[in-house]
């Protein structure tokens, strides 16, 4: 792939080898996202923040890391706060934001939408999440976060195995995150679902068609064990037709410190896209492994800043400008993480 100037709409725009630079660039990052350093490679530059459903970590983070790199934010976090309300389409929005910014993040709740605007977009676009379809950031950051902790255990990706938990219809985090470890040999999925929230058909194919191993089961326990990543997803209600509907699901397939020492390995990584619903009738991930040392959520969040800043100085071409134009943050006196 050339990074430069390109829409990230897909996890199928990657081969390995732009994962590993992605990657690459993404280590490199640490001081800036630790406050260490700062850097002016993007100074003057505008990210439009367009997000039309909910978020907190993504839009976040994806602010946090272009202000890292010495960027401005500006953001649209409501669909009633924009003209898209009044009736515009995409395709104005598209044109008109992109006169104001060098580079759009966007999410939306429908299908194909983030594609069709950076159709019609004069700057980069990356998706941040196009309904149920795909969110290319999120697998990316997911699997920077199975690469740095498998290789704490001196595993490697090829020949992992992976339990993926909860809601596969709706989920697009795992839908792009299985999507992108295609790319990979030789790796065990166990898919746990209820049955009417299985996989997608297509996707669970393509594994098959790329050589993997794929087990569906709607039992939880039983399909635990001899992972070393279990990757646990909530009830996407904003899927569902009505919380009635999604309350059928929700709480049916929890991990708690009783189940994961009965049926995980000891070196188990334990993962979540977040949010994870903590109410009582949903709990999919337990309070009580909250200060577990394979607990790795808070590790994804904020491998999602340097990920983040990784596609950025890629996709505007200021990778070998971070370095050159960094200084040491005069109010740093050690560190936080």
């Amino acid at each position: 792939m050339d990074f430069r100037g390109a829409h990230i709409i897909s996890v199928n725009q990657f081969a390995r080898d732009d994962v590993e630079r992605v990657f690459a660039v993404a280590d490199t990052m640490e001081p800036y996202a630790h406050r260490e350093h700062f850097t002016k490679a993007l100074e003057g530059a505008i990210l439009g923040n367009m997000f039309f459903e909910p978020s907190t970590r993504t839009r976040v983070s994806f602010g946090c890391a272009f202000n890292l790199l010495g960027g401005h934010v500006r953001e649209t976090t409501d669909v009633k706060a924009s003209s898209i309300s009044k009736g515009e389409s995409l395709y104005d929005t598209a044109r008109v934001i992109s006169g104001y910014s060098d580079v759009i993040v966007m999410r939306h709740p429908q299908v194909g939408s983030v594609a069709e605007f950076a159709k019609a977009s004069r700057v980069p676009v990356i998706n941040g999440g196009d309904g149920p379809n795909e969110h290319p950031s999120q697998a990316l950051l997911d699997l920077y976060t199975i690469k740095k902790e498998l290789a704490s255990n001196d595993t490697k990706i090829d020949g992992m195995n992976i339990a993926m938990v909860g809601d596969l219809k709706h989920g697009r985090t795992v839908h792009s995150l299985s999507q992108l470890l295609q790319l990979y040999n030789d790796i065990h999925f166990t898919l746990i679902s209820p049955k009417e929230l299985k996989m997608p058909k297509d996707i669970v194919g393509k594994l098959g068609d790329a050589g993997h191993t794929v087990i569906e089961t709607d039992d939880m326990e039983s399909g635990l064990g001899d992972n070393n990543t279990v990757y646990l997803t909530r009830i996407q209600e904003e899927r569902f037709t009505s919380k009635l509907e999604a309350d059928i699901y929700r709480g049916r397939f929890r991990l708690n410190q009783a189940i994961y020492t009965r049926n995980c390995q000891p070196n188990t990584v334990i993962m979540h896209p977040l949010p994870r619903d903590s109410r009582k009738d949903a709990n999919e991930l337990d309070n009580d492994l909250n200060q577990h040392p394979n607990l790795a959520i808070f590790r994804q969040t904020d491998n999602g800043v340097l990920v983040r800043m990784a596609l950025f100085s890629l996709i505007l071409d200021v990778a070998d400008k971070v370095e050159q134009t960094a200084s040491k943050a005069g109010w740093y006196t050690g560190s936080r993480f």
